[in-house]
């Protein structure tokens, strides 16, 4: 029989396996502890201040990359490794970190990665080579990703409630797609105003304040008892994913038929085919198969890898078109970003978190993909001689609003119905997908954009360098649309027509 939420919801009495399993080890949805916990609330807030710190860290570098590099004297081969090593450590190590939480405990896992991230930050900022600063991006990442799915699998279990959860996943997926863009304009505005090192020190005290407020406000049970890691499945899974975020990074300045590219792409492919076969027979596998069982949850999946894989091209596209072609400072490049922001912030907590609990998820993913796509289409029509307010400025809200209203009821639905020792690699899977989507994209979209620029400058020789770059990325955001308009059509399909708080929660038929 099902039980009542305090909301009035039905809570699920199975999970994607099977029967609810005992408290301990059940169902996520199905214990009522947001009613029971007064501090959920300032527990939100701290476990999204370290989220933010984390979305933020991806794109706050970017800018002050050519002030680091120039002071470090790093050439000019070299200082992609800002970026890389970073989100390197970031992607390959996410679902050990994720298995992490859940054998230690969520908690302890979240303490150990603000810490550790803090280090990590402090030693970057007071690099005195390209070196020192490599190895603290590295340390970075690799934090980073113990801390994210920690992040994400106690925002799980803290609000199971169904509204309450809906405003929670609708805050956490407002910084998940807007920290990006408030990255480029804290970058620099610190870059700027101060110098590059602050915008590694910032992390620091942002760290610290996050780590008093998990001391006081979070609350989680310890790590499982009698766990183990499956090794195997951690050289396999996080082999295979190192390779192939690296095959990608490279892909841009060496070409997709370089032996760097491919080689690293097919080592990938043929490490995570074997991590695959390897989960299906390990006693305690690092990634559960079973997490993908329910058909609610791959489509959420599915549509988080085509979301990113789509959008965040737009970032990198974007800037170059701002600072290039428009002639933008760095400061006002990073405001130029915020209309994404703020479309973000409103779909996601004012849109989706008050429409999901009454809603089924699958209408709101779908509509915020064909708004993007629109916005996309929008971005396609911008010439050397646009203005931002009429021509720049609609697209972009539209793309923000569709990420807001996407973002947030996948978190959602992704997470609904995990059982609780399966949290915290349901929530690396999701940040993996979403990490490798946005490399993925980055990197198809560029090479697009950069062939049909070549392409538009042979057929006119006349053509000025600036009118052929902004012709290459017209075609780039046709694509970005596309791939969108195939997120709607996978979300609508594939995501189940119940609310969330039946969503993922039975069998898939």
């Amino acid at each position: 029989m099902n039980k009542k939420h305090p909301g009035g919801e039905p809570s699920p009495s199975t999970s994607p396996t099977g029967p609810a399993p005992s408290p301990d080890h059940g169902d996520a949805t199905a214990t009522p502890a947001s009613a029971a916990d007064p501090k959920r609330w300032w527990a939100l807030a701290v476990i999204a201040l370290a989220q933010l710190m984390v979305i933020l860290d991806g794109t706050i570098v970017n800018i002050a990359l050519p002030s680091a590099q120039r002071a470090l004297g790093m050439p000019d081969a070299d200082r992609q490794w800002v970026i890389t090593a970073y989100t390197l450590a970031f992607g390959g190590l996410l679902l050990l970190g994720g298995r992490i939480a859940d054998l230690v405990g969520r908690k302890r896992a979240f303490v150990i990665g603000l810490a550790g991230f803090a280090v990590a930050s402090a030693l970057g900022g007071a690099a005195a080579g390209p070196g020192t600063l490599f190895a603290a991006r590295a340390l970075q990442g690799a934090f980073a990703a113990v801390l994210a799915p920690s992040a994400l699998s106690l925002l799980t279990t803290t609000f199971t409630d169904p509204r309450e959860r809906a405003k929670a996943f609708g805050v956490y997926g407002a910084l998940a797609g807007g920290g990006s863009g408030a990255g480029l304009l804290v970058g620099g505005l610190l870059t700027e105003y101060l110098n590059w090192r602050w915008c590694l020190y910032v992390n620091v005290p942002v760290a610290l304040a996050a780590l008093i407020g998990a001391q006081i406000f979070l609350r989680d049970r310890s790590g499982r008892r009698g766990g183990h890691l499956d090794v195997p499945g951690v050289l396999l899974g996080s082999g295979g994913l190192v390779a192939l975020v690296y095959g990608f990074s490279e892909a841009g300045p060496r070409g997709w038929t370089s032996p760097w590219v491919a080689a690293p792409l097919m080592a990938g492919v043929l490490l995570l085919a074997a991590f695959v076969w390897w989960q299906h027979r390990a006693a305690g596998p690092l990634l559960p198969l079973r997490i993908f069982r329910d058909r609610s949850r791959a489509g959420a999946f599915a549509t988080m890898g085509l979301a990113t894989i789509g959008m965040f091209g737009v970032f990198l596209f974007l800037t170059y078109y701002f600072q290039a072609v428009l002639g933008y400072p760095p400061v006002r490049t990073g405001l130029a970003f915020m209309p994404v922001s703020v479309g973000i912030v409103i779909g996601a907590t004012q849109i989706a978190a008050r429409l999901l609990p009454r809603t089924a998820p699958h209408t709101l993913m779908a509509s915020g993909m064909v708004l993007a796509a629109a916005g996309m289409v929008l971005l396609s029509r911008l010439t050397v001689h646009a203005q931002y307010v009429p021509h720049v400025l609609p697209g972009l809200l539209l793309v923000g609003l569709g990420m807001g209203l996407t973002f947030m009821p996948v978190y959602a639905t992704a997470t609904v119905g995990v059982p609780t020792q399966d949290t915290g690699a349901a929530s690396a899977a999701l940040t993996t997908v979403q990490q490798i989507g946005a490399s993925l994209g980055t990197v198809l979209l560029n090479t697009i954009a950069t062939g049909a620029t070549s392409r538009h400058s042979r057929a006119d020789s006349g053509t000025a360098l600036a009118e052929a770059m902004v012709h290459g990325f017209s075609v780039a955001y046709w694509c970005s649309a596309g791939v969108l308009l195939l997120a709607a059509l996978v979300a609508a399909l594939t995501v189940r027509r119940g609310k969330p708080s039946q969503a993922g929660s039975k069998p898939s038929a």
